[in-house]
């Protein structure tokens, strides 16, 4: 019997990669869990060239409920573009952009919505090096 893989949220396939011991294991739960969420939370936060065009911080949103959350950031992170210097949300008013963040943050999964937020705000994800990103995901934007 073939068994279906289990589709795992982003934070739990970087809280997996965060517990391995050794950085193989880490490239291999990356590797193998590899989808464009993933890549964008990861570049976003690893990319010196890619900076968002949102205050600093948290902003202010209600969580998501953890089993009822509307999304998923394997859907969401499309949004991603909005929130980025250089992209299409640049033609949007500050409290628009900000509202679309929110609306992100309060949609999908509350563990997900803290790495977004780690994101745009470029804190580095312990346990997952830069160079573990760049083995993992060579045609990211990182140098």
């Amino acid at each position: 019997m073939v068994m279906d893989k289990i589709t795992l949220h982003i934070h739990e396939i970087i809280d997996r990669a965060k517990k391995a011991r050794t950085k193989e294991k880490k490239l291999n739960i990356l590797k193998e869990n590899e989808n464009w969420a993933l890549k964008d939370i990861l570049g976003g936060i690893y990319s010196d060239d890619i900076k968002f065009n949102l205050p600093p911080g948290t902003p202010p949103y209600t969580e998501a409920n953890e089993g009822t959350f509307p999304s998923d950031l394997r859907r969401k992170h499309k949004d991603f573009r909005y929130f980025v210097i250089g992209g299409p949300g640049d033609k949007l008013n500050s409290v628009k952009r900000e509202t679309m963040f929110i609306g992100l943050l309060e949609a999908i999964h509350p563990k997900d919505a803290e790495l977004v937020v780690q994101m745009i705000n470029k804190q580095k994800v312990d346990g997952i090096t830069k160079n573990v990103v760049m083995e993992a995901f060579p045609t990211l934007p990182i140098k």
